[in-house]
């Protein structure tokens, strides 16, 4: 108990960066895929492409084929991907947070297969896939 009381602000450091570390994994939410899974969900041609990034950042280069919707209109637009509910949809933002937000939003509007990609635009580019602008 004495090591306790000597070194709290030790063992609080640890705890505090233990769950620091932790975060991430724990709040990522859906499917999740690298950029290989997506590519091999596009050639099965059931998939469909959601940016949900800016319209400037569409413009400076996107995934072939990706219909774009930002995030923040996201909610006024769902209508226009009702006829995209029995296939996968593939969503990708900039980052993992703006896809995972997205991806939560189309889950609890009844789409049933979302997927995330992960890494977004970077990972896509970091793999050496193409972009289309």
């Amino acid at each position: 108990m004495k090591f306790f009381i000597d070194n709290i602000f030790l063992i609080a450091i640890v705890l505090v960066s233990g769950g620091a570390l932790l975060w991430p994994s724990l709040t990522v939410r859906g499917k999740r895929g690298s950029p290989q899974d997506i590519t091999m969900l596009i050639n099965r041609g059931k998939a469909t492409i959601l940016d949900v990034r800016d319209a400037k950042e569409y413009a400076e280069g996107h995934l072939p084929d990706a219909k774009n919707i930002p995030l923040g209109e996201l909610d006024q637009r769902l209508s226009e991907l009702d006829k995209f509910k029995s296939r996968s949809l593939i969503v990708v933002g900039k980052s993992d947070a703006r896809g995972s937000a997205a991806a939560a939003k189309l889950g609890k509007a009844g789409f049933a297969d979302v997927v995330n990609l992960e890494g977004g635009v970077a990972a896509w580019q970091k793999a050496g896939l193409p972009l289309a602008k």
